[in-house]
């Protein structure tokens, strides 16, 4: 591949796990770790070890297991959580403590009733006892979003003077824009003097409907990791969608960045971490939702039929989907029907199809989709009154 890789750092297992009803056993966690790996994850946040003896469990074996992608451990900077995680990863091939704390003037004030001199003293203080147990250490700096940019600097670049190896830069409740997250990660770039010790991250949630908006911005402008999700679970609204920026970044080679992502895997993966987590991916889903490659409008579907290309921009085999489809509704014109009647094994005219399409049209309009079913008894009725 040329251009810049970027490292794809999944955290189904934890942040899309936050999803109420989408509580995982170890177990699931297991099975979904493996499956992250077969994909090509580089990074898999299996969890926060202090929040839970089954959490702790969880990430203890998967490190056992999991040997081509780092098994990272998210913690608070107190030393008992980053003693978990530390706990947790002793068994991992590679290892990583994911640590941090809020840097905005909210999270500063509300949240820890603090003021900035302590608070970075706090994030230095934790990458530090993170280097206790490990060389790879993850610093978040939440809430970096609505951080005003040269305090966040400062932040950054005392953390990796203290040891990180990656800061993530979260715009933890999906207020920026993209240029304006964009333009965060540049001035980190140009303005933290030992950035190039470190990578910066991207971890953006979907409040605004923006996350995968803001990560492709970020990794345009100097990030070289991307925090997602499968099928975008997370907080609120969502995180980034592992699938969506993989792609995005496929369909747009001239960027200069690529994933090590399998996107043939990444249909069945959605539907496995739907069916484990129980939580349905919406049918107009980018990349994995059932409408994602269903045409039924007629215009459409004529315009497809000629060529393909004309309303897709991604084949389904690229990313593991079973095939096109046209779906018959009352906005379905005559060349989708002359279509699926020949899927039937039926050649018809065209004067047929007229005739077919006059009687269609009225089925079409009782029912939400005309399915083979429906159309075989039209087309054997037809067949029966010449």
């Amino acid at each position: 591949m040329t251009g810049e890789k970027i490292f794809i750092f999944d955290t189904t297992l934890r942040d899309g796990e936050q999803v109420p009803g989408c509580k995982l056993n170890t177990k699931e966690k297991i099975e979904l770790a493996i499956a992250l790996e077969d994909l090509g994850v580089d990074i898999i946040e299996a969890g926060f070890p202090i929040s839970s003896p089954g959490d702790f469990e969880s990430v203890s074996e998967i490190s056992k297991i999991i040997k081509n992608a780092t098994i990272c451990a998210l913690s608070r900077a107190v030393q008992k959580d980053i003693e978990a995680a530390g706990e947790a990863l002793k068994h991992a091939k590679s290892g990583r403590i994911h640590t941090g704390i809020g840097t905005s003037d909210s999270h500063i004030k509300s949240k820890f009733n603090s003021n900035r001199e302590e608070i970075l003293e706090r994030a230095v203080q934790a990458v530090k006892w993170a280097s206790k147990y490990t060389d790879n250490i993850e610093f978040y700096a939440e809430d970096a979003g609505r951080t005003e940019n040269e305090y966040l600097a400062k932040v950054v670049e005392a953390v990796i003077a203290a040891g990180a190896t990656t800061v993530n830069i979260p715009d933890t409740t999906g207020y920026c824009l993209p240029h304006q997250y964009g333009e965060k990660i540049k001035f980190l770039i140009d303005n933290v003097k030992n950035v190039d010790k470190a990578v910066l991250s991207c971890h953006c949630h979907n409040d605004l409907g923006l996350a995968t908006a803001n990560s492709i911005a970020g990794a345009m402008n100097g990030a070289r990791q991307i925090e997602c999700t499968i099928n975008g679970l997370g907080e609120r609204a969502g995180n980034t969608s592992l699938e969506e920026v993989v792609m995005v970044m496929k369909q747009h080679p001239y960027v200069g960045i690529y994933t090590d992502i399998d996107a043939t895997k990444l249909n069945p993966i959605s539907r496995l971490v739907s069916d484990t987590m129980r939580m349905p991916v919406q049918p107009n889903k980018a990349i994995v939702g059932a409408n994602a490659f269903s045409h039924s409008s007629g215009i459409h579907q004529d315009g497809f039929l000629k060529d393909a290309q004309t309303y897709e921009i991604i084949r389904p085999e690229e990313v593991g989907a079973e095939t096109s489809k046209i779906v018959l509704t009352a906005r379905s014109g005559r060349s989708a029907l002359a279509y699926r009647l020949k899927n039937l094994g039926h050649n018809f005219d065209r004067n047929d199809v007229d005739v077919l399409y006059e009687n269609f049209l009225q089925l079409a309009d009782k029912l939400k989709e005309v399915r083979d079913e429906e159309l075989q008894i039209l087309a054997n009725q037809h067949i029966s009154s010449k």
